[in-house]
């Protein structure tokens, strides 16, 4: 709608007009199921006779006042903006509006729980959803103290930024068929804070009474979920984890916690992995783990507490001013998350689990045609929403890396510290930071901003080794390649290692670090002296250790030690960037993808780190389903799922890999013999020592069946009565979509783009899991025209999250080499919507590049005669 997207020209106007002192904020969560009444009263000091805007998304407005003028709301509102006009150097405006509750996990969400009917609400505002809530200037920059006063059923918790007193008010409700009173939660005053950190939590919670020792003393710290999740709720590892993040974070950055309070929440249908409100964290729901997990689930959970733990100082204390720098917002909340895991938690591989995880998400964002600098050119809140990306997160969080590799640790966090002292409270930019960094440093950081945060793309360095007759390195120099697209040469502060085989103490045969260098490498072509004269190692890395940004590609006799003994490394960090080497050579057609499969199920059975399993796994799927040429695929899927089979038999009891390579089967099953594999382990006719088959195996097991159309929609029925909760409801979702019917697809594709009314977000992710969800591509091939033409009706008509979720998780990439038209649709689509904002043209785009590096991978495997 015109006057939604915000844009950075009319946030700096805005600015430089307004300065925001505070607000007092009244929320009514008893009025209704659809809306609840908001009062906002915002004081503020403006440029006298200037006019500008507040910012509302609201059905209602009911009424205005400013400076104790009556505004007639249909004159001053529109769109999301309340235009205020003449205003004077002190300011107080009232806005009384009737906002309504989300279903997205956008704004005030409202959840009904299908165990018990009770509602829980949390809010959710980043990027620019309080204005859902309440009247309030929706920028980073405008900073204030906020007051709430919230109005709801006596039996809940109500949450927000900071401590508050409950008191008994007159009324009463019926919730769930029993009558409840009503009480009024009132917020003490929180410090100055961006908008979009602010946060209401509502709702019968189950609530464990924590603490956490600052600094500054002890300070309370519960944990919340809904009730039905409470058996599951390992709080005291939470906290153990938020303990150990506050010793940790207080130490690196000389500053003491900065809020009165710490509250962390599971909330249902969450969006993103967590949210980083004032004292007040919000947590996908899934964290609280009802059934036996992987590992690296568990370990990503601690992650993400250490990187929301993270945000309290910089993002929320130190704040950015527009969002441009969102980058260095989350970017350096992933490195410090991370590195604190590495550093105070049990999980001390936690940089392997970067590498595999979050570098390899960086690098394929990177090599898309939308990729951008680091520090992106945001025009507008649309550019915001699509940013929150692996350039973003891991791509900037991996530059960080190497910066403080550069610039030395301490010497990192000393400028850090100096950052937070100057800053507290305000806003700043990248470039307040630098200057701190090169205080504390005594290096030049301007030409390292230059070339790696204000340039895009990503570099391959590549080996060049000689030898003479009897193995002795004669020369070794590491050659920097640039895309065309984006050819910058970059500085890069790396190691070499040198791996051979030998006998270990208990006679097995082991891959080991011989030799090491570190070195910088810059330009096209770096020699390294250091190691020539050296005997040749059978395996040499570049990059060892992962200090360095970089694609990583190995010489020819270095990828044939990898392929026949990549599981006997005994560094998991250099296994995992072997590894990863290999897929990024899949990817881009240089590995066929039949060798890539090969590689994975041939070393994947020794592999000890649980996150590096997850993701071959997941990259294994992707090899198969797409990367694999077609005539071949349905073979090589058998093959491979017989194979995991046979790794899952032989993994110990009760392992992780044993877990991890039951589910890869159950997904991966692609004929009837599998089929009855599959129906026999949840018929209890396959007992499988160590495992219990629990509710969200058991899930997995159906979906495989549906899959496979050996089930229908009675067994979903059944399973869900066993499993009436909001899981069991996502879950049912899922494996309704998966369905191996013309009718089922079609119903999927109706709830998710047709439908009078939306799916909740919760379960518009698992139909879309469900519908793509398809062992053969004739099922999926009838919507894609479909699609299509519903790009432009999506994103006018479905909130920002919301349109953004169904145009990336439905473009039809699984279907290249399948469709033998598919990219001259895209090709059609883009050139008659030129006119279409950015961020949609560059969802359809990124789609687009799938099906192109899908197609080049397929040919290349087609010549394979592996």
């Amino acid at each position: 709608m015109p006057g939604t997207n915000l844009t950075r020209a009319e946030a700096q106007a805005r600015a430089a007009i307004v300065a925001v002192d505070a607000y007092l904020v009244d929320l009514d969560l008893t009025s209704s199921n659809t809306t609840f009444r908001s009062t906002s009263t915002v004081r503020f000091t403006a440029t006298p006779g200037e006019s500008t805007f507040i910012d509302l998304i609201a059905p209602a407005v009911v009424s205005i006042v400013l400076n104790g003028e009556e505004l007639d709301p249909a004159t001053h509102f529109a769109d999301s903006r309340i235009s205020l006009p003449s205003l004077a150097a002190d300011n107080e405006l009232t806005v009384v509006a009737d906002c309504a509750y989300m279903n997205t996990g956008e704004g005030l969400h409202r959840f009904v729980d299908p165990e018990d009917g009770e509602v829980y609400l949390y809010s959710q505002f980043e990027v620019a959803d309080t204005r859902r809530v309440y009247a309030v200037f929706e920028q980073p920059d405008l900073k204030a103290s906020f007051t709430f006063t919230v109005t709801a059923p006596e039996h809940w918790h109500v949450l927000s930024n900071s401590p508050s007193t409950k008191e008994a008010v007159d009324g009463s409700l019926e919730i769930a068929g029993t009558a409840r009173g009503v009480a009024r939660w009132s917020f003490s005053p929180t410090t100055r804070i961006p908008c979009y950190v602010t946060a209401i939590v509502a709702g019968p919670y189950h609530e464990v009474v924590g603490t956490v020792e600052s600094r500054k003393g002890t300070l309370s710290a519960n944990v919340y979920c809904r009730k039905g999740l409470a058996p599951f709720l390992d709080a005291d590892v939470i906290l153990d984890d938020t303990q150990k993040g506050f010793a940790f974070y207080e130490e690196k950055f000389e500053t003491d916690y900065p809020f009165e309070k710490y509250d962390q929440i599971f909330v249902p249908e969450f969006n993103a992995g967590a949210m980083e409100n004032a004292g007040c964290v919000t947590f996908l729901e899934d964290y609280v783990f009802r059934s036996k997990t992987a590992q690296a689930r568990v370990e990503r959970r601690t992650v993400t507490v250490l990187h929301e733990l993270a945000h309290m100082w910089f993002g929320d204390l130190v704040t950015m001013k527009w969002w441009n720098d969102l980058w260095l917002n989350e970017s350096f909340a992933e490195f410090a998350s991370t590195l604190a895991t590495a550093e105070v938690t049990r999980y001390t591989n936690s940089w392997v689990t970067f590498n595999a995880l979050e570098k390899s998400w960086a690098l394929r964002q990177d090599q898309l045609p939308s990729t951008h600098p680091i520090m992106a050119d945001i025009k507008d809140l649309e550019d915001v929403e699509v940013n929150f990306d692996g350039i973003t997160y891991a791509k900037g969080a991996s530059v960080l890396r190497q910066l403080v590799a550069w610039v030395g640790q301490d010497e990192f966090f000393a400028g850090v510290a100096e950052y937070m002292r100057k800053h507290h409270h305000a806003n700043a930019t990248l470039n307040d930071l630098l200057v701190e960094l090169e205080k504390a440093s005594g290096r030049d950081l301007s030409g390292w901003s230059d070339v790696w945060l204000q340039k895009a793309g990503v570099t391959t360095l590549r080996p060049e080794i000689e030898t003479d007759d009897a193995g002795i390195i004669t020369s070794f120099a590491v050659l920097q390649e640039v895309p065309a697209e984006w050819p910058t040469q970059r500085p890069h502060r790396l190691g070499i290692g040198g791996y051979d085989l030998t006998v270990n103490d208990e006679g097995d045969e082991v891959l080991e670090r011989v030799l090491s260098v570190e070195v910088d490498i810059d330009g096209e072509r770096t020699e390294i002296p250091a190691l020539v004269g050296k005997p040749r190692p059978a395996l040499l890395l570049v990059n060892d250790g992962d200090l360095a940004y970089a694609k990583v590609r190995l010489d020819e006799a270095s990828l044939a030690t990898a392929v026949e003994h990549v599981s006997k490394f005994t560094d998991p960090l250099a296994r995992s960037m072997v590894l990863a080497s290999a897929w990024d050579m899949t990817r881009d057609a240089e590995m066929p993808a039949r060798q890539y499969v090969e590689l994975v199920l041939k070393n994947i059975g020794a592999e000890t780190e649980s996150t590096t399993v997850l993701v071959l796994l997941r990259q294994l799927a992707t090899t198969l389903g797409v990367y694999v040429h077609p005539t071949v695929s349905d073979a090589t899927q058998s093959d491979a799922a017989r194979e995991v089979w046979t790794l899952m038999l032989a993994a110990a009891p009760g392992s992780d890999s044993q877990l991890q390579f039951l589910k890869a089967f159950a997904s991966l099953a692609n004929t009837e013999p599998m089929y009855d594999t599959v129906q026999a382990v949840i018929d209890g006719k396959i007992a499988i020592n160590g495992l219990e088959l629990d509710t969200d195996l058991t899930w997995d097991l159906l979906t495989s069946l549906v899959a496979g159309g050996r089930a229908s929609e009675f067994a979903i029925e059944v399973q869900l009565t066993k499993d009436a909760t909001a899981s069991g409801q996502r879950r049912a979702a899922h494996a309704r979509a998966a369905i191996a019917t013309p009718e089922a697809k079609r119903a999927a594709f109706d709830a998710l783009i047709n439908a009078e009314v939306d799916l909740p977000n919760a379960l518009q992710y698992g139909t879309i899991a469900g519908f793509n969800h398809a062992h053969d591509a004739a099922l999926l091939a009838p919507f894609v025209d479909e699609y299509f033409a519903a790009l432009r009706r999506i994103y006018a008509e479905k909130t920002n999250e919301i349109a953004a979720n169904l145009i990336e998780g439905l473009y039809p990439v699984q279907l290249a080499g399948r469709v033998p038209d598919l990219q001259d649709k895209a090709f059609a689509w883009l050139e008659a919507n030129a006119d279409a904002h950015d961020a949609l043209r560059r969802l359809v785009v990124e789609g687009k590049d799938g099906v192109r590096r899908a197609l080049m991978a397929q040919a290349a495997d087609l010549a394979y005669e592996g």
